[in-house]
């Protein structure tokens, strides 16, 4: 919000509030026909980054130049980053890094600035998840398994913990404290589908929550703070978990309204939080003061396709759907 006149802000504060904004769809491309059902559509993911728009599709990740405005893209990438014999399943930028991990159970790290990556083997299956802190990978992969990966001067690529999770990992994240990782899992061979592990020795802190259905599988994972962590996916709730009052019970939790899966979720440390559904490329706006959904746009009637992946700005919304990329732009009257 930095440099943006108060008048400005309250009208966005107030825009983002009421729904008020101008829908554009920015990026198109075609879906995969695949035999595989698994495979059949692109999934794609998304980081933001100042004047740039990281975007997976397929095997390669391109970065996009934003308009001044914030809107538009321009329409060719700016740079490509490859590397990937399969899709990229999810990717993090963090300190001009980018850290992938594909169907080909390869992870890649890419320096945004310059022609150096490395690639290595980390898993059996594809890699659904990543993140990437403190000189340390995490990934967790359709294998049943979340490992910790070196990236320390002669140990890039060295595995230094392997975990057995009993489950496919769908979602993975550090804590900003860079002393434990979360996992977010199927919950089809484990009761607990969210579980803290010590990244220094892999073993097994915590787990959140109890009598999970099975099959309540989380997708997406997100830390607020070191103890403040947010949750969603296949039971259709978001959750908002407290390390520090209890690892039992959440601390609130918010239905989706039509009882839809719910695939990503972002929040802006503050009190707004914004979440993609399975089916109608469905984003709804949230505030942690109320119970109740703030506001839901329809981005892909009357075809269905989940929202893969959110990222906002504090006047743009981005969201990534099956074969389109669309922004919502709050500064509009």
């Amino acid at each position: 919000a930095a440099g943006i006149p108060v008048k400005e802000r309250v009208k966005v504060s107030q825009n983002w509030r009421h729904g008020r904004c101008r829908r554009e769809t920015v990026l198109k491309w075609k879906c995969k026909q695949v035999a595989s059902f698994s495979s059949s559509f692109l999934m794609p993911w998304m980081e933001l980054d100042g004047e740039y728009l990281y975007l997976s599709q397929a095997e390669n990740i391109q970065a996009y130049h934003l308009s001044a405005e914030g809107t538009g893209l321009q329409c060719h990438p700016q740079a490509i980053f490859s590397g990937h014999q399969e899709d990229v399943c999810r990717f993090v930028l963090v300190n001009s890094h980018i850290v992938s991990g594909g169907g080909d159970g390869s992870i890649v790290l890419h320096k945004i600035h310059g022609s150096y990556s490395v690639k290595f083997s980390a898993h059996e299956q594809e890699v659904n998840c990543v993140d990437f802190q403190g000189g340390l990978i995490v990934s967790g992969s359709r294998d049943r398994t979340a490992k910790v990966w070196s990236l320390s001067a002669g140990r890039v690529g060295q595995c230094l913990h392997t975990v057995q999770t009993e489950d496919r990992v769908w979602s993975i994240a550090i804590s900003p404290l860079l002393s434990s990782f979360v996992t977010g899992t199927a919950c089809c061979g484990h009761t607990s589908p969210l579980r803290i592990w010590d990244l220094e020795s892999g073993q097994l802190l915590t787990c959140l929550g109890t009598d999970f259905h099975r099959g309540a599988g989380v997708l997406d994972v997100f830390y607020e703070t070191p103890s403040l962590l947010l949750s969603c996916g296949y039971d259709t709730y978001i959750r908002y978990w407290d390390i520090r009052t209890s690892t039992r019970k959440c601390v609130q939790e918010w239905e989706e309204p039509h009882d839809s899966a719910l695939y990503c979720i972002r929040s802006d440390k503050n009190h707004m939080i914004a979440s993609g559904s399975s089916y109608y490329g469905v984003v709804r706006l949230w505030d942690k003061r109320q119970t109740r959904c703030l506001q839901s746009f329809h981005l892909s009637s009357p075809t269905s396709s989940p929202v893969y992946c959110l990222r906002f700005s504090t006047t743009h919304l981005y969201a990534a759907l099956a074969s389109a990329l669309h922004v919502l732009d709050f500064t509009a009257s």
